[in-house]
């Protein structure tokens, strides 16, 4: 029996909707992805070399080591999607198989919640760096010298603590662990993003003012500005994290040549500082210029990760 003019129309409509993955971060957005290479096997071997990547905005050593391998992995024959998304979706995306890579996971603490939550249907490629939280202030504030100072010095410092986003693992261990063990509960924690942090610091050193604001190591704001970080007697941060790349369950033995390298790949802080400090002054939209620029002078650093490879 042919189907009604509605009938049609329905079913069009659910075909459309069937070709977007969408899924709903932890914030309550939406987020669409695409480019999702699940099922593909890029082993170099003449399979179908195709890399998802995400990549939140702001920060910068995840913006850093995700151009870093585009830049690397295109060299190599691989086609590569980057995609910007929030921390949530990221984790969702590639525990669904929606994104291949995300290399900026920090483990075991700060981004802890969402690596329990779906752990099962995830893998760590490899570890490449230690990553420490903080909170920080410019140098010439002198009487601020550990956490437990921002307290005494509430009102000098504008009674707030200048974040990043509200749904970083940072923001979550500032409101359950910092604030609540050094009585800070009195200060208002802005809660906006990374490069909004980033110009409310600039602003106030370029005026010489008071401020304190939560960053993490490394980042290249510490070879740009004159900062200090604020001592945690109390050690509420915790030890290190390390950042770890993650990848969808079973991604690593699906691709064998890339996450051969990846295992390979190690960065001393002062190498992905001046790697972060280069994209920064080469400003938004030139990621992956000044990342090539980076690579060629670091060639000899580079070529170390492809080493005992066919590549």
């Amino acid at each position: 029996m042919p189907r009604s003019p509605r009938a049609r129309r329905a079913s069009l409509l659910a075909g459309l909707v069937a070709l977007l993955i969408t899924i709903t971060a932890c914030s309550g957005q939406t987020t669409t992805f695409s480019g999702g290479t699940k099922s593909s096997s890029n082993s170099g071997g003449g399979g179908n070399k195709k890399v998802s990547i995400s990549v939140v905005a702001g920060w910068d050593e995840d913006v850093a080591a995700s151009n870093l391998w585009k830049v690397l992995l295109e060299q190599h024959g691989y086609t590569v999607n980057m995609q910007e998304l929030d921390i949530a979706s990221t984790f969702t995306g590639v525990a669904n198989g929606q994104i291949d890579l995300y290399f900026d996971a920090w483990l075991p603490q700060t981004h802890g919640v969402y690596w329990d939550r779906f752990q099962n249907q995830l893998e760590k490629v490899t570890t490449w760096q230690d990553g420490v939280n903080t909170l920080v202030v410019p140098d010439y504030v002198s009487d601020v010298n550990t956490i437990a100072d921002v307290k005494t010095h509430a009102a000098d410092l504008d009674n707030r603590i200048v974040g990043i986003e509200a749904g970083a693992g940072e923001m979550k261990a500032m409101r359950e662990k910092i604030i609540p063990a050094y009585g800070l509960e009195g200060m208002t924690l802005v809660e906006g993003s990374s490069p909004a942090m980033l110009a409310t610091l600039d602003s106030a050193i370029k005026q010489k003012q008071p401020v304190v604001v939560t960053l993490w190591q490394p980042h290249w704001a510490f070879s740009r500005y004159p900062l200090k970080v604020l001592q945690d007697p109390q050690g509420a941060w915790g030890p290190p994290d390390q950042m770890t790349i993650i990848a969808t369950k079973g991604w690593s033995e699906a691709n064998p040549e890339v996450a051969g390298w990846l295992k390979n790949f190690k960065i001393t802080p002062e190498q992905l500082s001046s790697l972060m400090l280069k994209i920064q002054e080469a400003g938004k939209g030139q990621e992956e210029t000044a990342t090539k620029q980076w690579v060629a002078d670091n060639q000899q650093v580079v070529d170390a990760w492809f080493k005992g490879t066919n590549s």
